[in-house]
């Protein structure tokens, strides 16, 4: 299964946190990040790439985008 954190309409430093909490305690292997700023899209990245994790498809959603991130 996917998870999915949908952090739209926060500033950082919220949706790298909500990223890391379920990289760090969520039990999918996939994890779909939805953000709505160029800021929290590269810093949801950067903290992905730092667990280990793959950082996948980025893609444009609405005014913000969709980050596909697969653990270990």
């Amino acid at each position: 299964m996917t998870a999915t954190v949908d952090a739209r309409g926060l500033s950082c430093p919220q949706p790298v946190i909500m990223t890391l909490n379920e990289i760090e305690t969520g039990k999918d292997k996939e994890i779909v990040v939805l953000v709505d700023t160029d800021t929290s899209k590269e810093n949801v990245m950067r903290a992905a790439a730092s667990q280990g994790c793959r950082v996948g498809q980025v893609t444009p959603e609405g005014e913000g985008y969709r980050i596909a991130i697969t653990k270990g």
